[in-house]
C-alpha cells in the first residue's frame, strides 16, 4: 500500500524565541482545545505521524513542531543537541505557541521527551508542567530497557520473516526498474521490525533520522533511569503500548506505575499503533482526552 497523502496545514511558521528557529504547523479547528503533538526520533520530524493523527483534528487544534536537528528544524550549529536542548526548546515552544499548561500527546521518543520535561517542571526548573499527558508507546525509560529493545529489534530485523522479504527485494530487479520504489521498499524493511505484522510497514509515512542528533541525544542521557524521578510527579496521564512492540512492555508498565496512571495494552500491535490498531488507539485517546477538559485553550502566537 502507498502511504496516504498528507494535507497542507491550516497554518505554519517558525518559532522566534528558541535558540534555533523550529518549524511548527497546526491542523484542526481554530479555537478548539489544543493538543501539543511530540514526534519520535530523536532526530526525526513530525511528518510521519501524518495523516494518521489527523483523526483527532475534528475535536482538537493539533500543534506539531519539528524538534531541533530534524525535518525543517535542521541546523548547521555544531553545538551538541542533547536531551536538555530538547527540553529547553519544548519549554520555549509551549510559552510561544500555547501560552498555557499544555495537553501533550507524545509518541515514542516524543513521549520520553515529555517525561523528561515533566520531571524538570516538577523540580521547578522548567514549566509549566503538562496538564494532560498521553504517552503512546514511549521510548525505553532506562538504559536497561533500551538495551533490551535494541537486542529485540536486531533479532527481529535478522529473523526469517524480514530476511525473506529482503531476499525477495534483492532478487526482484526493482532497483533497476524503479529506483524510487526500491528506496521506498528499503525504508519499509528498515522499520519492519517495529510492527507485529512486518507487511504493515508499507502503510507508514516515510521519514528520515538525522543520525548525529540521534546519537548525541542518547549519549547525553548516559546510564539513565527516569522511573525514580517519576515517583515524585503527579499529572493526569495515560500510557498506551502495543503488545508486540519491541520496546519492553515492562518499560511502559514502570512509567504507568510511577505516575499512578492507567495503561492500555493494544493486542496484535507493535510500535506503530496508529497504523496497526488505528481505531483502538484513537478511540482510547479520545476517551481520555475528552474526559480531561484541561486541554490548553487557544492562544495566538
Amino acid at each position: 500500500m502507498t502511504p496516504l497523502p498528507i494535507p497542507p496545514p491550516r497554518e505554519s511558521g517558525f518559532t522566534r524565541t528558541t535558540a534555533v528557529p523550529l518549524y511548527w504547523c497546526r491542523y484542526g479547528t481554530a479555537g478548539a482545545p489544543q493538543l501539543l503533538m511530540l514526534h519520535g526520533g530523536p532526530g526525526a520530524h513530525h511528518d510521519y505521524l501524518l495523516p494518521h493523527f489527523l483523526d483527532l483534528s475534528d475535536q482538537f487544534d493539533l500543534l506539531f513542531y519539528d524538534q531541533r536537528g530534524g525535518g525543517q528544524s535542521r541546523t548547521d550549529d555544531p553545538a551538541p543537541i542533547t536531551w536538555r536542548t530538547h527540553v529547553e526548546d519544548l519549554e520555549q515552544a509551549i510559552a510561544e505557541l500555547l501560552g498555557a499548561a499544555p495537553a501533550v500527546v507524545g509518541y515514542s521518543w516524543g513521549a520520553l521527551l515529555a517525561l523528561l520535561y515533566l520531571i524538570e517542571a516538577a523540580a521547578g526548573r522548567r514549566g509549566p508542567a503538562p496538564a494532560v499527558l498521553a504517552l503512546v508507546d514511549p521510548a525505553p525509560v532506562s538504559r536497561t530497557f533500551r538495551a533490551q529493545f535494541e537486542s529485540e529489534f536486531a533479532a527481529r530485523s535478522a529473523g526469517p520473516a524480514i530476511r525473506g522479504l529482503r531476499e525477495q527485494l534483492a532478487a526482484g530487479g526493482l532497483r533497476e526498474r524503479d529506483p524510487a520504489a526500491h528506496r521506498q521498499r528499503g525504508f519499509e524493511l528498515s522499520v519492519a521490525g517495529y510492527f507485529a505484522d512486518p507487511k504493515r510497514a508499507a502503510d507508514l509515512t516515510p521519514f528520515r533520522v538525522t543520525g548525529r542528533v540521534q546519537q548525541q541525544v542518547w549519549e547525553s542521557l548516559g546510564e539513565f533511569d527516569l522511573v525514580p524521578a517519576l515517583g515524585d510527579v503527579r499529572t493526569s496521564a495515560l500510557v498506551i503500548h502495543g503488545r508486540q512492540d519491541p520496546i519492553p512492555l515492562a518499560s511502559s508498565e514502570a512509567v504507568a506505575h510511577a505516575l499512578g496512571a492507567p495503561i492500555v495494552v493494544l493486542e496484535d500491535c507493535g510500535h506503530v499503533p496508529y497504523v496497526e490498531q488505528r481505531d483502538a488507539l484513537f478511540t482510547t485517546l479520545r476517551e481520555f482526552l475528552t474526559g480531561n477538559r484541561t486541554a490548553a485553550p487557544h492562544h495566538t502566537p
